[in-house]
């Protein structure tokens, strides 16, 4: 049994080389044998990728989250471009929509979803999808604009409703759970993954943030990504086994890697 955390901030868990090394390490002891690595910026990027880039198991995302919309850095489509052609960087993101914490103001933020979600179609990426109180936005440029090779509503906060929506617009789109999954009161969470196809579903830490349950006020790390493939396999009456088979296919997929 093996598991693929599909989102995590490793660069956020720890800024030190050795620890992040460590966290990847400690992972695999808890059988998560694949890690994609977020970045938010670009500068986060190049610092994580460095490091871990010929780390075994370990994959990387490059682009610009909305919370630098201000200061996406100089040359910042060209560097994603460049970023995407090297080994091991299997999509385009994290980007999205943000209205929460209301970084810069919609327009920009709109704007530079758009263009990331241009290059994604240019370079024939899937791309990692943040959002955040900006549901209806995020859906209808999504509707219009998904690259073919896809998209991950990642640590989806939606409901059901929204998931089927999204479903019948006919775009390539997965769902992703994050150890809020298990919170009890997540219950819009538990309507969505037992409402939604298996074959659309993907797990994820989203380290350092989103800790399951089990680890309340611990810093989240890959390693406790199997706590949530527990909790979906219980919801979903389904064999761990069988589930943590499924959620590996589905990710192999989306990202495009031999299983």
């Amino acid at each position: 049994m093996q598991f693929f955390d599909t989102h995590a901030h490793i660069g956020l868990i720890y800024d030190d080389p050795i620890e992040q090394l460590r966290v990847v390490q400690e992972a695999k002891q808890a059988q998560v044998t694949r890690i994609v690595s977020i970045c938010n910026s670009l500068h986060d990027f190049t610092k994580v990728y460095d490091t871990l880039k010929t780390v075994p198991g370990v994959y990387h995302a490059v682009g610009v989250a909305p919370s630098e919309v201000n200061s996406p850095t100089k040359d910042w489509i060209r560097t994603i471009e460049t970023s995407l052609k090297l080994p091991n960087v299997v999509a385009l993101g994290e980007t999205g929509l943000d209205y929460f914490r209301k970084f810069g103001d919609k327009r920009s933020q709109i704007e530079l979803f758009i263009t990331q979600l241009e290059l994604a179609h240019k370079m024939n990426v899937p791309v990692i999808i943040h959002n955040r109180d900006a549901g209806n936005d995020v859906l209808g440029i999504l509707s219009e604009r998904c690259p073919e090779a896809g998209a991950v509503l990642h640590c989806y906060s939606e409901d059901a409703d929204y998931a089927k929506k999204a479903l019948d617009t006919g775009i390539n789109v997965y769902f992703s759970f994050a150890g809020n999954l298990t919170y009890r009161n997540a219950r819009n969470l538990h309507a969505t993954a037992l409402n939604i196809p298996l074959d659309r579903i993907l797990i994820e830490s989203e380290s350092p943030f989103m800790v399951p349950a089990k680890y309340r006020g611990k810093r989240n790390k890959p390693s406790y990504t199997p706590s949530t493939a527990f909790f979906l396999a219980e919801l979903l009456d389904m064999d761990i086994e069988d589930l943590s088979a499924q959620l590996w296919k589905n990710s192999c997929r989306f990202f495009r890697l031999p299983e």
